[in-house]
Formats: structure tokens, sequence, C-alpha cells
């Protein structure tokens, strides 16, 4: 008998509601002091084709999934075996060969499946969905319209799987009602009905004393978060005072944005649905420079899109904006709803020239809330625009939390023109100004502001449009100190200086845990080398390489411009053995750390079908790796790593 420890998941065609059971089971658990990992897998059309949500339960903290499901539940038959369509080109074969032995099928006794006798090792529970639906409208006098509560069935499909692993109902009961408040609190009612005449219907036709799976209260409830991932970046925006949101609608950004629409109300924000992607960045930028912390949020295509108002960011030294970047399965279109971490390389090098920008990469959720709050902050010290990339498995995925917290929480909002300050500036052209460290030229003393002053650390106060004395000209060229167009060589080369200095003074103050991170012992056979929404999925494993005595650490990447190449060097040229991790084709991340470090990485472990890795293929590919093998390419069903 196992307690309190198992992948349970339900499958169905897209718009059937097993997003609503899923997370309802997930929030039932929370709140009984388990921990959640869930997350779903779905199409990029509207509705009708194949999706299934994962979630794993366990008294301790898990940060990925696994392969094998210990409870199946199945609302058609293409869950189950696959769609007859796909045997010519087989890109689905259903999920029953993923049930763990001794593991439980759940399924609707209506869509024609008999039971297999191929696998004899796991139980099967056929229940009547519409029935038990049916039975439930009979009690409030509406049986004739059971048709049109088909959706009930994800109700149906939870209530049974409580009384298969003997959940306590009325934990989950409580969740259902407080999913439909007000005038819904009629089909909350329903849909608690429905669950429980499943639940009753399990226990009365099957043995479940002898299904090996538990799940239990834990007797030490400790209060936890239960998030999706785009709702932390958005509450971190909120928590960083961020005032202007643009976005033009694109998988999977888009929850991010709708989120903070739901709250601008409640909140000092503005969030503005563009049409198109060049004006959410444009938007975005005007709006930095007239004073307000902002941000946009898209995806692949739509960053396409931005990159020339990414320049244009970078050479009037607005303020931000701070850009969230979503990564999904690419190029082009590519795969809308699927993850990758194939960006890179490009946000890295987005518009044409050289400029500043900073970019980081957090690896989970907490990461996530503190570099979203500390990118506002960097975009206004020094006056550039910020990426933080992030993916579809960080911005869908729903887990708990233990805490919420800020490491670096103070505000910080840069050199800012009130009115006092004031630049002496009389040369014009090619002439360079020298001023001291406040932007005050030291042999001068004529008085005027200038907005790109070439001060001693490389930023100008910064003015806003009301204050006074603070107007200033600006221009997408090549400019002097006073925002004028200029071609002059020494001007030229004293702005790149300017402009391009700003990285190493972010290099200098951003803290190194936040650029950087050696997980595990200082020493070790093996060090993995991964970044970004990999980081829980190595974690995961490293426990259970721990427990077969392999020593092995974990090499994060965070910071990806400035890249911290010295810290990273270092770790590099003094592991024993080294292999990379990440969700791409080409490794994008070894070639960054072959430019900056010389290492170059040749063992690798890489994944590019749009699915994020279980924790089962990392611990298979480590495993191989430290008995010496590797492997170039393992081929499995919706796999592909290499």
């Amino acid at each position: 008998m196992q307690k309190n420890r198992l992948t349970w998941m339900i499958g169905g065609p897209q718009g059937s509601g097993i997003n609503a059971s899923a997370e309802v089971f997930a929030k039932a658990c929370s709140r009984a002091g388990l921990r959640v990992y869930a997350n779903i897998e779905y199409h990029s059309n509207i509705m009708g084709k194949h999706s299934f949500y994962r979630v794993r339960v366990d008294e301790e903290d898990v940060r990925s999934y696994q392969e094998k499901t210990d409870i199946l539940v199945a609302l058609d038959h293409e869950t189950l075996v696959g769609d007859a369509d796909h045997r010519r080109w087989p890109t689905h074969y259903g999920h029953l060969h993923e049930v763990s032995q001794g593991g439980g099928v759940i399924f609707d006794s209506e869509i024609g499946y008999e039971p297999s006798t191929d696998r004899a090792d796991i139980h099967f529970y056929p229940v009547p969905f519409m029935e038990v639906i049916k039975a439930a409208l009979e009690e409030v006098g509406k049986g004739e319209q059971s048709r049109r509560y088909e959706i009930l069935k994800n109700t149906v499909a939870l209530g049974a799987t409580l009384a298969l692993c003997e959940y306590p109902f009325d934990l989950v009961a409580d969740v259902i009602i407080g999913q439909f408040k007000g005038k819904r609190s009629e089909i909350g009612q329903l849909n608690v009905r429905a669950a429980k005449l499943a639940f009753e219907y399990v226990r009365d036709h099957f043995d479940c004393a002898a299904f090996p799976y538990r799940l239990q209260p834990h007797t030490d409830r400790k209060p936890r978060l239960l998030a999706k991932g785009y709702e932390i970046i958005a509450i971190a925006k909120l928590k960083a005072g961020c005032a202007f949101q643009t976005y033009y609608p694109i998988s999977p950004a888009t929850d991010e944005s709708v989120y903070l629409e739901r709250h601008q109300r409640d909140t000092d924000l503005l969030v503005v649905q563009c049409e198109d992607e060049i004006s959410s960045i444009n938007m975005a930028i005007g709006a930095a420079h007239m004073g307000v912390r902002s941000s946009t949020a898209t995806s692949g295509p739509g960053f396409a899109l931005m990159v020339e108002g990414i320049g244009f960011a970078a050479i009037t030294e607005a303020p931000g904006p701070v850009i969230t970047m979503y990564q999904r399965g690419g190029p082009s279109t590519g795969l809308p709803t699927r993850q990758e971490q194939a960006d890179l390389e490009w946000v890295l090098h987005p518009a044409q020239g050289d400029f500043p920008h900073l970019v980081i990469a957090p690896g989970d959720l907490r990461e996530c809330y503190q570099d979203v709050f500390s990118a506002f902050n960097w975009a206004e010290q020094y006056q550039l625009p910020v990426i933080v990339l992030t993916d579809k498995k960080l911005a869908a995925v729903y887990t708990t939390i233990d805490t919420l917290e800020l490491t670096y929480d103070k505000i910080e909002r840069g050199k800012r023109f009130t009115g006092s300050e004031w630049t002496p500036y009389e040369a014009k052209g090619n002439d360079v100004v020298h001023t001291d460290g406040n932007g005050h030229r030291k042999d001068e003393n004529v008085q005027e502001y200038l907005r790109y002053a070439l001060a001693d650390d490389g930023i100008s106060p910064r003015s806003r449009p009301g204050t006074p004395g603070g107007r200033y000209w600006s221009t997408s060229d090549e400019h002097d100190p006073d925002g004028h167009i200029t071609e002059g060589v020494e001007m030229r080369m004293a702005m790149m200086n300017k402009r391009m200095g700003k990285l190493d003074l972010i290099a200098n103050a951003i803290p190194e845990d936040q650029q950087y991170t050696l997980h595990g012992p200082a020493e070790a056979d093996l060090t993995i080398v991964a970044w970004g929404s990999t980081k829980g999925t190595v974690l995961d494993a490293l426990k259970t390489l721990d427990a077969d005595g392999a020593k092995v650490n974990f090499l994060q990447c965070r910071l990806m411009r400035p890249f911290p190449a010295a810290g990273v060097e270092k770790i590099l040229r003094t592991a024993k053995r080294l292999v990379l991790i990440e969700e791409n084709y080409s490794g994008q991340l070894g070639h960054l750390l072959a430019q900056h470090t010389g290492v170059r990485i040749a063992d690798k472990v890489l994944k590019s079908d749009g699915r994020p890795f279980s924790e089962d293929e990392i611990i298979g590919a480590l495993r191989a790796r430290i008995a010496g093998k590797l492997i170039e390419r393992t081929e499995a069903v919706m796999t592909n790593v290499r």
C-alpha cells in the first residue's frame, strides 16, 4: 500500500472540462497538506483534439512529472488506446501503456472499451458517467436534460477517483463549492452531487480496499500557495509597481495579461490589448519614457515583431520596458501550445547593432517572482530593456509553493532628474563633453539639462514630462548628450562606450545567486549544466541519483546577459565530467558557454519534441552517463532525446 504518493491523469477531448477537474483535485490535495505538481498538455485548436492533465501528489516537494501514471481517468476511447487516424503517423498511442503496475483505470463505460488483456497487472473501473449525471439531475427535476450537462463527466471522474483512493469527500466538496459562487452556486451544488454519486458508485461496485494507492490528509497541514506560473509572474509585476502592461494575444503569454486585466481595477495598473506586437512594444517604451514602470508579455512569433522596438528602447535609453518572453515550440508558428527552450540565442541578439539589454532566465516560480520584481529595478537603474526569459512549462505549471518571498525587495528607481540637477554644456558635434559623476561638466558654467550626459558611470539622470526644466530631445539615430543627431566619430564612440558600459555595471551589481547556482556537492563525478525550467526536473532526478549513491551536482545558469563568465568558467574547468541538458535541438546554452568560457560540452541531453523532460528521462540519461555510456539518441513514445 502506497500512501500520499501518486500520479493522477485525466484525458479527454479538448473542451471536456479536464482542466477544471484536475485543478479541483490539485487544490483539494494542497488543502489537505500535500504537495502538488500539475501540468497540462493540449493541442492548439480550440475544441475536440485530445488533451490530458497530470497531477503528481507527494508529501515531499515535487517539481516535475513522471512517465508512469497510477490512476488514469479516461473520458473517451482515445485516452486509453489512441486514435486510429494516427496509425500511419503515430503521434499518439493513448495512455494505457503509461499506467503503473497495480495502478487503476477509471473510464466511461459508454465509450465501448473492453479492458485490455495485455494489462492484467492493472485494475479497470468502468463507470456509467451519464447514468450518474442523470441521477443527479433527477434529484433536482432536470433528468430529461442530462445531455445538456455532459460536461459534468469531469466531475463524475473526480468523484470516482476519490472513492478509489479513499480520500475524504468533504474536502473536495468544499473546493467545488468554492469554484461556483453567487448566481452559479446552484451549479456548484449539482457538481457536488454528481461527484458524490460517482463516489458512492465506485465504493459500492468495486473493491476499493484492494487498490494499492491511498490519499489521506496530512496530519500537519501547513498553509501553502497553489498557483500557476503566469499568476506568479503577474503578481510579481504588481508587487514591483508595474503601472502599464501591453499585449497582443498569443499562447502561452496571454494568460498573464488576462490575469492582470482581471485585477487592474483593484491596482494602479492599466492593461491595453493592442492591435499587434509592434504597437505593444512601442506603447510600453513610450510609457517607460513617461516615467511609469511598464511591461509587455509575448511569445516567439510576437517577439519577432518587437525586435526593432527593443533596439529603439536601447538607443534612447528608455528605463524599460520589462518583457516577459514565454518560449514555445518554433520556428514560425511551430507548436503554439508546446514546450521549448530554443529562443535563448535569439533574445541575446534580437536586433541589429550592438546595444545593451539584460536577459535573465528563472528556473522555477520562486525565481520568477524575484527576477520579475528585480527586472523593473534593473530597467530603471540602468535605463535599458530587460527580458525575463521563461517558457510554456513555467507558465502553465500548477504547483504548491511553501513561501513566496523576495530576498531583494527594495524598489530602486535609479537616477531621476528632479529639476535641480543641471548639466553644464557648450560643445556640439564631434566634441566630447567631460562631466563628473553627477553629469556636471567640470570646466563650464553654462547650465542645461542633458538627457544623455556623459556621466562617469554612464547613467544619465532621466526626466519625464512635467518636470520643470526637464525637456529633452530624443531620436532613434545616434545622438549627442542633448539628444540631437550626430555622425561624429568621437561622439559615436563616446555614446557606444556609455551605453555598452552598462553591462559591466550590471555584472558587478547583480547578486551572484541571481546569476548562477551550483546545486549539490561542491565536488562531484558528474556535473549537470542546464538553465530555465529544466531546473525542477534536474533537482528531482538528483534526489534519486543521490539515493543510488551517485555523486552528481548541477550548475544552473540564470543571468544570460551580461553572462557571468568568470564564475561559471571556474566551475566548468574544475568539473570532472560535464553533461548539458536543454530542451532544444542545438544546445544553445552550450554555444553561449563556449563563447564566453572557451569550454565546449560535448555530452548533451537534448529534447525538441515539444514536451518537457520527465524525471524518468533525466534519470535514465544520467544513469547511462554514470555507467560510462554516451547515448547519441533515444527514441520513445512522444520523446526525442538526443
